[in-house]
């Protein structure tokens, strides 16, 4: 039976869409790689699960972090993703880092728990964010060690799950590291160590960014099109077109503008107290563009009295600025992804060059396994995630809003 001709267009039977599929095509790429299992005493084997873009980046970024690691299961909802992938990973890893087979890859809602079922040590999370928890919960529930992507959730629910599936780990002595590479990244590991040596004083107030131009623009056009010209259901269309969906992504302050959040808590030491804001869909209002805002402007308070404007903007032709600063009684410490420098007293400006933080997250993750003391970042990136998450609700509601209360 040729099973090709079902996926050939993307277009698949509610049946398909459901449960977990295999293809000719499939068997074909995997066939080609020629590779077995390999021994080794020191081998990660690593399972992926979500094959979109970040998906298969963070699979390249972890087997070029360290020797001896290895890419054996895969599984995405969809099988024309991991397909791509597959070609992907093919093309750009070595023969001896990819040891997949037909029955290591896997599509369908349930993809996820066949990957886990596999004999794999490590697997990276990187479906879309609505399914982080759960994800992170089977993951934790079978024994793996975890790289899952940012945000780990997109509502409070989800984020109380990742926090008591992070306390598992803990018990289990598994390593849970997230995809927020400013925290692997030598100029903010600089500016922070100096941050928290009383470099800057107190901390008083703060602001942090990511302005920008508009994301996936043809991509959402396209997928718009191809919800009518293949027969895509209502939820096969959300899930390919994540980004703009709420209840998937968190929408982008909780999506992207997290990793600036993330680093302003860092900074002070705390998550925030209470949060005032707005924000609006002013520019990206077309259908293909979900449900999501274009910007936001938020006001976090931390324990300590501190004030932090928080701002994102999704929209072309604007200004971009995409970074973070905190004021203190004795001077200012500024990073962005290039750049660390402290204003002061203790005047500071970092001059070395980073590794690439996107690989060092996946170094240190393996590291830290290898050498029996596994990292757990799954609370704090958890605080982080419903940082973000508060901010979008006080902006969607009009409403200044109290962590104790979300």
């Amino acid at each position: 039976m040729n099973m090709k001709k079902k996926t050939t267009e993307n277009s698949i039977s509610r049946r398909d869409f459901i449960k977990a599929t295999s293809t000719a095509s499939l068997a074909a790429m995997i066939s080609g790689t020629g590779i077995l299992f390999a021994g080794g005493s020191d081998k990660i084997r690593v399972g992926l699960i979500g094959c979109g873009g970040r998906g298969t980046g963070a699979a390249i970024d972890c087997v070029n972090s360290s020797p001896n690691v290895v890419i054996t299961a895969m599984g995405d909802l969809f099988i024309d993703h991991l397909e791509n992938s597959l070609k992907n990973l093919t093309e750009k890893l070595k023969k001896e880092n990819l040891s997949v087979s037909r029955d290591t890859c896997f599509s369908g809602f349930d993809a996820f728990k066949k990957v886990l079922a596999c004999d794999v040590d490590l697997v990276i999370l990187a479906a879309p964010p609505h399914f982080r928890p759960e994800h992170l919960k089977a993951a934790v529930e079978a024994g793996k060690h975890i790289f899952m992507e940012k945000p780990v959730a997109v509502d409070p629910l989800g984020v109380h799950s990742i926090i008591d599936s992070s306390k598992l780990a803990e018990q289990k002595g598994l390593a849970i590291v997230a995809g927020t590479q400013r925290r692997h990244q030598d100029h903010y590991l600089e500016i922070m160590k100096r941050v928290r040596n009383n470099d800057i004083g107190e901390i008083v107030s703060g602001q942090c960014y990511w302005n920008m131009g508009a994301l996936w623009v043809e991509r959402a056009r396209q997928n718009w099109i191809d919800r009518k010209t293949k027969g895509w259901s209502d939820m096969e269309w959300h899930i390919r077109n994540w980004l703009f969906l709420t209840w998937l992504s968190g929408d982008h302050i909780v999506e992207q503008h997290m990793h600036n959040l993330d680093v302003i808590n860092w900074a002070i030491g705390s998550h925030p107290v209470k949060c005032s804001g707005m924000g609006g869909r002013q520019v990206r209002t077309a259908p293909e563009y979900g449900n999501i805002f274009d910007h936001f402007a938020i006001e976090y308070e931390y324990p300590n009295g501190a004030r932090v404007m928080s701002m994102c903007r999704q929209t072309e032709g604007c200004s971009n600025n995409v970074s973070e600063r905190v004021i203190g009684t004795k001077g200012l410490a500024y990073t962005d992804g290039a750049n660390g420098y402290i204003h002061g007293a203790k005047a500071y400006k970092y001059e070395g060059q980073s590794p690439n933080p996107y690989v060092q997250e996946h170094a240190d993750l393996i590291a830290s396994i290898r050498e029996g003391k596994p990292l757990n970042e799954g609370i704090r990136i958890a605080e982080s995630t419903l940082t973000a998450i508060m901010g979008r609700m006080s902006a969607y509601t009009g409403r200044a809003l109290k962590w104790d209360w979300v």
